[in-house]
């Protein structure tokens, strides 16, 4: 009896005192992976469009005086943390991209194990890795990061991109 009791003590001081991880958004991820498009609901299924507004205000604040949004709690897509969402465009990009902390390398190997495909267009110029991948029609996986960042990486879906 005394044996269960401390079992379950221990049990439960392990639980308490176990890191938090970041709660997954499939949603988000769907988005950044080019599963599924705002621009095509758009056209094609406002109720999923007004869906994804109500979700995406829910679980993000706009970041004053900035281009870009920050969950509003811990959020992660393939165990990435999420620590920045761009949801209409980047630059030149329109789409929906998110910054995950972690390096380059990690992220490609995650996003190649969710994608189910290796990221084989990629080049390094001007200070920078990149990789694309055509997974439909006007809908390109990117991803992209600074060589002087060795913990930020870019991902997202890109429905149009000025080249």
């Amino acid at each position: 009896m005394t044996i269960r009791i401390l079992a379950g003590a221990s049990l439960a001081l392990a639980c308490a005192l176990a890191p938090a991880r970041a709660a997954e958004d499939a949603a988000i991820t769907r988005l950044a992976t080019c599963q599924d498009s705002w621009s095509d609901w758009s056209k094609t299924a406002p109720g999923k469009l007004k869906a994804l507004g109500e979700h995406f205000r829910a679980g993000y604040a706009e970041k004053e005086g900035e281009a870009f949004f920050v969950p509003k709690k811990e959020t992660s897509i393939a165990g990435l943390r999420v620590v920045q969402a761009f949801p209409g465009n980047v630059g030149m990009g329109v789409g929906f991209s998110l910054t995950v902390d972690a390096g380059y390398d990690r992220t490609r190997a995650v996003m190649e194990r969710l994608l189910g495909k290796r990221l084989v267009k990629c080049e390094a110029s001007d200070g920078m890795h990149s990789c694309e991948l055509d997974i439909a029609p006007q809908r390109t996986f990117t991803l992209m990061a600074a060589d002087n960042d060795k913990n930020h990486t870019l991902v997202g879906c890109y429905y149009y991109y000025e080249k």
